[in-house]
């Protein structure tokens, strides 16, 4: 039987850039991202300026795109970089910019592409939520669906026509979930 080799964060930190690929760590696996669809990108792209207008007006923390990768877990070492994320004023003062950030997101956003497994998103969501996330949002494209999932165990299937809220955790937002797929 073949054994793998499993990376530390440090060994992560150390990989050398490839244009075009992104990785993830998922308990010392190395796991290749691939390259997300214009779809995705466009509903990625909405939530984040979405988010990023609402935080930024209320002075509420920081809202991050894609590719900022978060430590959730040093053993076994696991690194993951939501599609969107937010992290409230009080932890988002003292990140280092420069480095990837310490702990899990208040809010992880993942569009779901279509290499992505259910198995695999389901995993995401315990990670996230397992490590201090506050709430993760699954949206689906394909069905133009979101998952909310909060830390208390509770979740929605939110439709189209309804709106997009997390009152616990950005008061006062509200945005038509059929805007994000337009």
């Amino acid at each position: 039987m073949a054994t793998k080799t499993l990376l530390t964060i440090a060994e992560f930190e150390k990989l050398p850039e490839k244009e075009g690929v992104r990785y993830e760590l998922d308990e010392g696996e190395l796991v290749e991202m691939t390259f997300p669809t214009p779809r995705h990108n466009l509903i990625v792209g909405r939530l984040y300026a979405v988010l990023d207008g609402f935080v930024r007006a209320r002075k509420l923390g920081t809202v991050f795109p894609s590719d900022t990768g978060y430590v959730l877990s040093r053993q076994p070492a696991t690194l993951r970089g939501p599609d969107v994320s937010f992290v409230g004023t009080e932890r988002s003062t003292a990140i280092d910019l420069d480095r990837n950030i310490g702990g899990a997101p208040d809010l992880a956003v993942e569009v779901v592409s279509e290499s992505d497994t259910a198995r695999d998103l389901q995993k995401k969501v315990r990670q996230y939520l397992a490590t201090g996330s506050r709430t993760v949002w699954v949206v689906y494209p394909a069905t133009r669906e979101i998952h909310v999932f909060d830390a208390d165990g509770s979740v929605q299937r939110l439709t189209p026509d309804k709106n997009l809220e997390s009152w616990h955790l950005l008061p006062g937002f509200s945005h038509p979930i059929a805007d994000l797929f337009e």
